[in-house]
């Protein structure tokens, strides 16, 4: 169990920013090496662990491998830095951040985003984080000096916050959306073949780039796969804490276990194969409703080739898109634990459709 976390801590403490997901995706190939038969990796760098490849059916399990992030944009004369988003990027949690600039050629660079003191603020018309006046510093007195230290436009910005532990029971950080969704999996992976069962289809554990700009990892890799299931792990929001509204936003908690979401690109049969499958063995989950898409690759799968039957098992988290994300250790190992179940209870050739 200390490899799991060492790994765990490794995983979510790197940085693996939307367009620059490799290091972390060779952290994650390292890790899950012992346990897959084969690799396939995309050329944008989607990773894919492959058990039991070649057989006439197959499954996909999947999560995302990218971390909402900052572009330079532009350097002002004076050495400060003006960015741009990478994926969702909250500003108005950016002021008196630290940040690591990842360079080209010198490696990260430290930086902070800065913010006048409060002193000299306006009472009345105090103006808001925004886009348009949140910079950073880099300790820099000319745009020379900037581009001296290896900084350019395009150099991609995260945020430097670790993953640590709150009152023994949750996990909380930056990125958990969603390495914590590829942790899952990895342990998924690492189940299987410590247990040693022998599933009758190829399973494809994959960790796909690029969701946090429109699913576009998933949308490249299911093409390429075309798996006859697919069941997508991400995150979704824990609505108990201050100023969500329920009636919009569901009732999901942390610590009730994993989100089962119905919605038109869950497929219905899939889904109700796994409700069936977390009752029988004990393993609480909740239930979320999507409007029209799931905004998580579980669309990406779904409407790929002819049309994959797909679900999505969601982890409960606090504080979406900022450096304290948080979600329950026992939620966690409860995604895990379903997993294992629905794909031991799978069988070659299962058959989801509504008409036949």
């Amino acid at each position: 169990m200390d490899k799991n976390i060492e790994f765990l801590y490794k995983y979510l403490n790197n940085a693996s920013p939307t367009g620059f997901e490799y290091p972390g995706q060779q952290i994650w190939l390292d890790y899950i090496k012992p346990f897959i038969d084969e690799t396939i990796i995309d050329p944008y760098g989607t990773a894919v662990g492959v058990i039991n490849p070649g057989k006439d059916y197959s499954v996909a399990i999947e999560a995302h491998a990218d971390e909402i992030a900052w572009f330079v944009n532009y350097i002002t004369p004076e050495g400060y830095i003006y960015v741009i988003r990478n994926g969702g990027s909250d500003h108005q949690i950016a002021p008196s951040m630290r940040v690591n600039l990842h360079t080209r050629k010198n490696g990260v660079v430290k930086g902070v985003f800065g913010w006048p003191a409060i002193h000299v603020r306006s009472r009345t018309k105090e103006a808001a984080p925004s886009l348009d006046n949140i910079f950073i510093d880099v300790g820099a007195s000319s745009a020379d000096e900037v581009k001296e230290m290896g900084i350019t436009v395009g150099t991609v910005v995260t945020f430097e916050d670790g993953l640590t532990e709150l009152n023994g029971k949750y996990y909380t950080g930056r990125a958990l959306d969603n390495r914590m969704g590829g942790y899952i999996i990895a342990e998924v992976a690492r189940k299987l073949k410590e247990n040693k069962v022998e599933l009758p289809f190829t399973l494809y554990v994959v960790n796909a780039v690029q969701e946090e700009i429109g699913l576009r990892g998933a949308e490249m890799i299911s093409r390429r796969l075309k798996p006859d299931v697919a069941i997508i792990t991400d995150v979704t929001h824990d609505t108990q804490s201050p100023m969500y509204d329920k009636k919009k936003s569901g009732d999901t908690s942390c610590g009730k276990g994993p989100a089962l979401t119905y919605g038109p690109a869950v497929q219905n049969n899939l889904l109700h194969f796994i409700m069936d499958t977390a009752e029988e063995k004990s393993i609480p989950v909740q239930l979320q409703a999507a409007s029209r898409s799931t905004g998580t690759d579980t669309d990406a799968f779904a409407y790929s080739a002819d049309g994959v039957p797909s679900a999505l098992i969601s982890l409960p988290l606090k504080y979406m898109h900022t450096t304290v994300e948080t979600c329950a250790k026992e939620d966690v190992q409860s995604c895990i634990d379903l997993y294992y179940e629905v794909l031991q209870k799978l069988e070659s050739g299962q058959d989801f459709r509504y008409i036949k």
